[in-house]
């Protein structure tokens, strides 16, 4: 794929993920929660412009920082994302304002390395962004489908249950004398 492709394909899955994670979604232990990130890590992979020739340690050394800060977003976005369980036992998730922060702190180090890269006149393609989108939605899914195991179900909702979601235990009305 050229880079313009690449660049479409990885602005496709960010804005899908961003707008995907504030509405709430089931998460499914028999889904292939895995199928995306390899995809994306395959299409990556297979471009042969993912290392510079021309400066081969220091791309490497790029690279490696890239998948260590997608790996690091993956979990920290897993880690902020609220998750709860309803009395049927279906477990779900929604990212919270932290998890925006840690998307920003992510893509703000990326940009830094960029940067670094451009400084030190390494030829960067947008390969390298795609694997470690991969290694981000992988490391996120896994953590997040792990968490899962651990969540009790909700109480059922009774008739004694305020609009607030608190379990009072409601007394009989007074009677009027």
């Amino acid at each position: 794929m050229s880079g313009l492709v690449n660049a479409l394909a990885i602005a496709a899955v960010v804005v899908l993920v961003v707008v995907r994670q504030f509405r709430a979604q089931r998460i499914g232990a028999g889904r292939r929660w895995w199928l995306v990130p390899v995809v994306l890590g395959f299409v990556a992979l297979r471009e042969p412009g993912i290392v510079d020739a021309h400066h081969r340690t220091a791309s490497l050394v790029l690279l490696g920082a890239e998948l260590l800060i997608g790996l690091a977003t993956g979990a920290g976005w897993a880690w902020t994302t609220r998750i709860w369980a309803e009395p049927d036992g279906a477990v779900w998730s929604r990212s919270t304002k932290a998890s925006v922060t840690v998307w920003i702190v992510g893509i703000a180090l990326r940009v830094g390395l960029f940067a670094l890269g451009t400084a030190v006149g390494v030829h960067q393609d947008s390969s390298a962004l795609l694997l470690a989108l991969a290694a981000t939605l992988l490391v996120r899914s896994g953590i997040l489908l792990w968490r899962s195991g651990s969540v009790a179900p909700a109480p059922a909702v009774t008739a004694a249950t305020t609009a607030y979601g608190d379990f009072t235990v409601r007394s009989a009305p007074k009677e009027r004398v």
